[in-house]
């Protein structure tokens, strides 16, 4: 008897470097053993010290990409990454919606690790207006829901306040990453147990309640590609048949997990990339409305705080 294997779509830009892009959603999905395919939207000549150039791909070009894979193959999941155009986004969404009926995953790559700009500010309103009520859940990190909001975040309310503002712009959910937190920010809001030391804090607004993932902070360079790792590992999730919650908790240690696994790799010059061959465990039973704690990494125990 065949087996069914769960599916997952990327529609995003390449990174010859192969930290980030298809190339890391690819291998995100494979550690999660779910079956990648994907519609490349652009091709970049990048590395870990910066994206050197970038080529666009004609929208028909790419939903060919997209119609090939879903009138064939199909997705339990899409993850969108880097479009590059209005025209592009536009062409996306629209074909999406009239094909495509299962949970968007919509990271809304702007600038890429070294500074370069992916993303033409006429596309940033294509996005919000065309892709955000297409989308599960979105994942923006603190600078892109700055540019977003058009405001700045300079706290951990602001990005609880964020999260709400980008919903309240058409998304179920927005999960907003909180890797670029400074240090300097005060601690006294957050609960007892993360004041006196560093922690990861990503916050998830459902349109309703606030929850809370929170993981040790890993002081490393090996950071290249983790926005689009952690929103394919959620896509990952939800191919895989999690809930909201269990995805973005399974994702969020599999992110973790992939920043220590590279602690001790030396690949490129700058920012390096993550080890995508730790494998996910999968956090079940998270609901939403709290604030959850990674305790035991080995048993993927969350345990819940504040």
């Amino acid at each position: 008897m065949q087996q069914r294997v769960a599916r997952a779509l990327t529609i995003a830009g390449s990174d010859s470097g192969g930290g980030a892009g298809i190339q890391a959603d690819l291998k995100t999905f494979a550690a999660f053993e779910i079956y990648g395919a994907s519609a490349l939207t652009a091709v970049t000549a990048q590395n870990t010290v910066g994206v050197q150039q970038v080529q666009v791909l004609d929208e028909t070009l790419v939903l060919q990409q997209i119609d090939s894979v879903l009138n064939d193959i199909g997705a339990d999941a899409v993850k969108i990454g880097m479009l590059g155009t209005a025209s592009v986004t536009t062409a996306v969404a629209q074909r999406l919606s009239s094909v495509y009926q299962g949970p968007v995953v919509l990271d809304p790559v702007m600038v890429a690790k070294g500074g370069e700009s992916l993303l033409k500010e006429d596309a940033v309103a294509a996005v919000i207006e065309h892709l955000f009520p297409q989308a599960a859940v979105v994942t923006p990190n603190i600078p892109e829901a700055e540019h977003l909001t058009g405001s700045s975040i300079r706290s951990w309310d602001e990005c609880a306040k964020a999260a709400a503002v980008l919903s309240r712009l058409g998304a179920s959910a927005v999960i907003l990453k909180g890797g670029h937190a400074s240090a300097a920010w005060t601690r006294d809001t957050l609960p007892k147990e993360l004041q006196k030391e560093a922690f990861a804090i990503d916050v998830l607004f459902d349109g309703s309640r606030f929850t809370y993932f929170v993981t040790p902070h890993v002081e490393s360079q090996k950071t290249h590609g983790t926005g689009c790792t952690f929103s394919s590992a959620v896509a990952g999730g939800l191919a895989a048949g999690l809930n909201l919650y269990e995805a973005v908790g399974t994702a969020k240690q599999f992110i973790y997990e992939a920043i220590l696994g590279a602690a001790t790799w030396s690949v490129g010059h700058g920012h390096g990339p993550t080890d995508h061959s730790v494998r996910p465990s999968f956090a079940r039973g998270l609901t939403a409305g709290q604030w959850y704690l990674l305790k035991d990494v080995e048993r993927s125990n969350w345990e819940v705080i504040g």
